[in-house]
């Protein structure tokens, strides 16, 4: 395990600030996939919860609603190793779509609710 952890551990410099990344793989990732709401308005949280207890049944989920801004948040996820977070904000109540953040490269993609499952299995695969 203490190998697995050594070669795991990376540092690199993002936007002038050295990103802590622990590259777990996705298979012996503590938790797969992080959600979390924009914000703690109940809008958000509602549709967040929903999100949280449909993946339940295929992943390692974590919810995350603590305080600070998403990128905090997203930084806290890369540290323990989080290979793929969930996002709700705004635009879901509008569009029911999310956003996937991919830990290795920091992409994100807008994916409908109703097809998250599948496209992070298949991002998993």
């Amino acid at each position: 395990m203490i190998t697995c952890l050594l070669d795991a551990y990376d540092e690199e410099e993002v936007r002038g600030e050295t990103r802590v990344v622990l590259r777990l793989h996705r298979d012996v990732a503590p938790v797969q996939v992080a959600v979390m709401p924009l914000s703690k308005k109940e809008d958000l949280i509602a549709p967040a919860r929903e999100v949280l207890r449909s993946l339940r049944t295929a992943f390692r989920v974590e919810y995350d609603q603590t305080g600070g801004n998403i990128g905090r948040r997203y930084r806290r996820q890369d540290e323990i190793g989080t290979p793929f977070c969930v996002t709700i904000d705004f635009q879901t109540l509008e569009d029911s779509t999310v956003t996937i953040r991919e830990r290795d490269s920091m992409e994100q993609e807008r994916v409908p609710v109703a097809g998250l499952l599948d496209r992070l299995r298949e991002r998993f695969a």
